[in-house]
């Protein structure tokens, strides 16, 4: 099916949120150099992704017709097949957009090179449009991504493209019932974080940096080594697994795959959550009586690659 329209996904800048909290920009530029901060750094940055998106908006009404969709309303919206999507931000946005594209081509930018690490973002303004050129002529190369998926068993489930997770709303301890490869405790943890292999250098990359932290604190020179997740795997950590009389910790890390599934029960009256991709708003109760499994989606991304 051919191409006719592109949807460009960005979401707001932290200037503008500052101004909707604050109402306008002198009151937000008051309160932040009032805390000590730096609001030309915010300026900036603002400033650096408009040029951006003017730029690509101006190399795309010469290719296709386009429209933007910001970040809030992406889970609600319809996308067709006939759609083409350009993410223009940092890497969170593209994961928080291929949840809900369908497996549409998903063309990512980077709009400012300085501040964003764009792991996810392959092209610049410089450049997308030849990206964009592919995908309408059907040429394009892509990178087919999987997604974690949490199932509960009342028939709800969530998607996660970098990790989901399992836990406490707040603060407090969760307290579940954990069971993965044949094995079964009862844990008191900060939750559970279940990676993808894309999300290995997201959230899970700083549960190893705390470890090795810790670990180097006692040892000289340890080897600071990432586990590495294959496609068609997962890999869950349990967060500051605490030891009790009726709490175990035996069961910390591991991988999921075809051959070895986690399943987690609720034991939290209120306050249990599973979120995905770090959007506390989009997220599944986890109360008691309800079980996750935990395995890999048959829905996929599909990223633009720049070959």
């Amino acid at each position: 099916m051919s191409v006719e329209y592109a949807i460009i996904i960005k979401n707001k800048t932290r200037l503008e949120s500052l101004i909707e909290r604050f109402n306008t920009k002198a009151q937000a530029k008051f309160y932040i150099e009032r805390q000590g901060g730096d609001f030309n750094d915010y300026e900036s940055e603002h400033e650096t992704f408009y040029h951006s998106l003017h730029l690509l908006q101006t190399q795309l009404t010469n290719v296709i017709k386009h429209k933007i969709v910001e970040r809030a309303y992406v889970p609600s919206f319809i996308f067709s097949p006939k759609n083409m999507i350009i993410v223009i931000g940092q890497d969170g946005l593209v994961a928080n957009t291929a949840k809900y594209a369908n497996n549409i081509p998903i063309v990512a930018v980077n709009p400012d090179k300085k501040r964003y690490d764009g792991i996810l973002l392959p092209f610049d303004t410089s450049n997308f449009i030849g990206g964009v050129e592919k995908v309408i002529a059907n040429k394009n190369s892509s990178k087919i991504m999987q997604f974690a998926e949490a199932k509960l068993n009342d028939g709800q489930r969530l998607l996660a493209f970098n990790d989901l997770f399992i836990g406490a709303s707040s603060h407090i301890s969760a307290r579940y019932k954990i069971s993965y490869n044949n094995d079964t405790e009862e844990q008191s943890s900060s939750g559970l974080i279940i990676s993808t292999q894309a999300g290995t250098t997201g959230w899970l990359s700083s549960i190893f940096n705390m470890a090795y932290g810790v670990t180097g604190a006692f040892e000289k020179n340890p080897k600071h080594k990432m586990v590495k997740v294959n496609s068609g795997e997962l890999l869950f950590v349990v967060r500051e697994p605490f030891q009790s009389i009726r709490t175990q910790t035996d069961i910390n890390i591991g991988i999921i795959n075809d051959h070895k599934s986690l399943t987690i029960e609720s034991l939290m009256p209120t306050g249990g959550v599973i979120f995905s991709d770090g959007i506390e708003s989009d997220f599944l109760k986890f109360n008691s009586g309800m079980i996750a499994t935990i395995g890999i989606s048959r829905e996929t991304a599909n990223l633009v690659t720049n070959t």
